[in-house]
């Protein structure tokens, strides 16, 4: 039981890691709704994640399965893994440019009509396509790092929970903070493209990318403390 105890705390703070871009996405789509929703699509999204996650721990053998090679073509090998990573790679691009796309000319446009007619159900779609993806990345690397079961379940219910609570001061951060908001879009364009990247067997280690956000993160910090003083 002891010797599990490290296991379970390190798969613990790669998932809350992982779990970042989940919240993220969350969070952007959340603030598209009317407030009265946004908590709502959040624990709906978060709430179906982990529920993917149980699942896919339940057809573990399945999952193992999906890094097999289904066919090769011009000398690359693709498994059901890298195709479902390069399509929710390819997705979380499209939906990072359209969204900064529509905060950038429908502000210059002063237009919100593109907002106001998004609804619940829509955006609920989007989030469980991209739980999927991430829970067969999240599922995936918690095999390759731990052996018992038991502690796959524990991990992934308290790296949700944790997930569920960091995600309304995160959601109401980015919200309170546009600049923030096209920092945390290109962020999702970055993890898009390392997922299609991955797809394709070229791993770019995340610890690049999430050293490289953390560093925007912090000049935008003190950007805005900058504009404050001088203001």
């Amino acid at each position: 039981m002891i010797e599990s105890i490290l296991p379970l705390i390190s798969l613990i703070a790669i998932e809350v890691i992982l779990g970042i871009d989940n919240i993220i996405f969350i969070s952007i789509l959340a603030g598209k709704l009317p407030e009265n929703q946004q908590n709502k699509l959040r624990y709906w999204g978060l709430g179906l994640a982990m529920g993917m996650r149980l699942c896919l721990l339940a057809v573990l053998s399945w999952i193992l399965k999906l890094d097999k090679t289904l066919f090769s073509l011009f000398n690359t090998d693709f498994s059901g893994k890298g195709l479902i990573l390069i399509l929710g790679g390819l997705f979380l691009i499209y939906k990072s440019t359209k969204e900064i796309y529509h905060k950038t000319e429908n502000a210059s446009n002063n237009s919100k009509s593109t907002e106001t007619k998004i609804s619940f159900s829509k955006l609920l779609t989007e989030v469980i396509i991209l739980d999927l993806v991430f829970s067969i990345d999240s599922i995936i690397t918690a095999v390759g790092m731990v052996q018992d079961l038991w502690v796959m379940y524990v991990a992934v219910i308290i790296t949700v929970i944790i997930m569920l609570v960091a995600s309304k001061p995160i959601s109401n951060f980015i919200i309170k903070h546009p600049s923030f908001k096209i920092l945390a879009l290109s962020f999702l364009m970055m993890i898009g493209v390392s997922l299609i990247a991955e797809g394709f067997h070229f791993e770019i280690p995340k610890g690049y990318i999430y050293f490289s956000m953390a560093f925007a993160f912090l000049v935008d910090i003190i950007q805005m403390k900058t504009s404050k003083v001088t203001s």
